[in-house]
């Protein structure tokens, strides 16, 4: 088991330490001038020249990754030969010179929004998902699998964007049942916070809660038909005991292989969900750096959101080990 652990652990690393050349690479390298992008339309030759060498573009290539991969760690200082240095603390995913703020600063405040809209959209769909799911199975053929299979195609089919909609119109305009979405922390307004969440947590659950009743149905079907259920139904084990210690948990590992993966990207930025409700999260951060620009923010956002998958891809490979000890010896 530890020897698993550590080669999956040592594989994150390697994966980090690639996707940090890549993106390095991604927004740094390629043809254009970063520059440029820094004084809008304001830019003179001389501006730029000056821009580029408070951030540090005038330098060879090596010392620029250098300074990109220790400011992470360490820290780093903007513009050092300035009256005024701007000093970015660690870790340092680069300095908005668009909104006068470091990267992580704006991330840290709009992260909140992303997480919370995320873990409860996930809570939602992993529940009905499953449940559903394993409901469907157990009833496989009859009318009850029919219009479940039924609804959950319809829900995967339809845009969230256009279910979204259709929620704002009919629930917040037309019959007024909740008030318009104004993000406010769970920990100062619980009540308002939940009315301004549950139709974002209700658009993103339907397309992924969709998704998973079919894959939880066709996990579930696949092993009742094992050898070794069968033998647990003909000791006498109650059906329940069946399904959810022998079947579902045999059935898992694709269920937990999506459920990360796809968890970590919402984390990235439920951009859709984000615009529809005006929730200020890593989504509409992400829209602002792009319509203005804002280079180290589209960096900083990237490297953070693609570290995240990598982080939820070593969490899903060490769930395996517990889901299926199979895996521990792979």
């Amino acid at each position: 088991m530890a020897a698993y652990i550590v080669r999956r652990v040592l594989l994150a690393l390697m994966l980090l330490a690639v996707l940090s050349v890549a993106v390095f690479v991604l927004f740094n390298m390629l043809p254009g001038d970063p520059a440029r992008l820094t004084c809008g339309k304001a830019c003179t030759p001389d501006l730029i020249a000056a821009n580029r060498h408070r951030l540090g573009y005038d330098q060879p290539v090596l010392t620029q990754y250098t300074n990109f991969v220790s400011g992470i760690f360490v820290g780093r200082v903007f513009s050092a030969d300035s009256p005024k240095p701007i000093q970015c603390n660690a870790p340092c995913l680069g300095y908005s010179f668009n909104q006068h703020e470091q990267v992580m600063t704006l991330i840290t405040r709009a992260a909140p929004v992303t997480f919370w809209l995320a873990i409860g959209a996930f809570i939602l769909w992993i529940f009905i998902g499953v449940t559903v799911g394993i409901f469907a199975a157990l009833r496989r053929g009859r009318w009850q699998d029919r219009i479940i299979m039924g609804v959950s195609l319809a829900g995967y089919s339809l845009p969230s964007f256009f279910f979204g909609l259709l929620l704002v119109f009919f629930v917040i305009i037309k019959w007024k049942w909740l008030p318009f979405p104004s993000y406010v922390s769970p920990f100062v307004d619980p009540v308002k916070f939940l009315q301004t969440m549950i139709l974002p947590w209700i658009v993103l659950a339907i397309l992924y809660a969709a998704f998973y009743m079919r894959l939880t149905r066709n996990q579930v079907l696949e092993v009742l038909n094992d050898d070794y259920v069968r033998t647990a139904r003909a000791k006498g084990l109650p059906e329940r005991t069946v399904v959810v210690k022998h079947a579902l948990r045999a059935g898992l590992t694709p269920i937990v292989t999506a459920a990360g993966l796809d968890l970590a990207g919402l984390l990235g930025g439920a951009i859709i969900s984000e615009d529809i409700f005006s929730l200020p999260g890593l989504g509409a951060l992400s829209v602002d750096s792009i319509t203005n620009s804002d280079l180290p923010l589209i960096t900083g956002i990237t490297l953070l959101t693609a570290a995240l998958i990598i982080f939820a891809n070593l969490v899903v490979d060490l769930l395996y080990a517990v889901v299926d000890p199979r895996v521990r010896l792979a």
